[in-house]
């Protein structure tokens, strides 16, 4: 199992750009449809205690399933295996791009992976809405959220604070009275 949680994150390291919401897509092919490691909830669960925990999102997921299937070690190893590809790779385009960063190419060939990555966040967006405003509850609560972040460029670690308060004080009385 060691072994095959390292390969999956090493792939995973190399095949996923753009960030940690560009990644979502791979990750429900890898994790949910491929290997059935996590569900697309316990996915979205990682994301959002990612948002919400020091370091980069998509290296937080990886350890917290790699801990999730293995604990202590596969979370090391998930982490491990997942950031191998992006520190070589940086460290490979550092020095190519001193030389060979004012060629059409790469910058026609970066332009390109920006709409790419762009494409897999709107993806994302579009299924976390999905799975995500199940009632007039939580898109009031969404478009709060979305009008504090983008029209009065609220402090994003509030927002989701205030989002999850909120979410805890409306769903709460429904869950205690089960």
């Amino acid at each position: 199992m060691y072994i095959d949680l390292f390969f999956t994150f090493l792939k995973l390291g190399c095949i996923t750009f753009g960030g940690g919401y560009a990644m979502i897509p791979v990750l429900e092919r890898e994790l949910i449809k491929k290997r059935n490691w996590a569900t697309m909830e316990e996915i979205m669960d990682y994301y959002t205690i990612a948002q919400v925990t020091p370091g980069i999102i998509a290296i937080n997921v990886s350890t917290f399933i790699g801990f999730k299937l293995k604990g202590f070690l596969g979370g090391i190893i998930s982490t491990t295996a997942f950031i191998i590809p992006g520190i070589s790779f940086v460290t490979i385009i550092a020095v190519a791009l001193q030389n060979f960063a004012d060629y059409p190419i790469i910058k026609n060939a970066f332009a390109g992976i920006r709409i790419a990555v762009g494409v897999l966040i709107i993806d994302t967006v579009y299924k976390l809405l999905k799975g995500s405003l199940k009632d007039k509850k939580s898109i009031v609560i969404f478009i709060l959220a979305f009008l504090f972040s983008a029209v009065l460029s609220a402090n994003p670690a509030l927002i989701v604070i205030a989002a999850g308060l909120a979410g805890f004080f409306i769903y709460y009385p429904k869950e205690k009275k089960i």
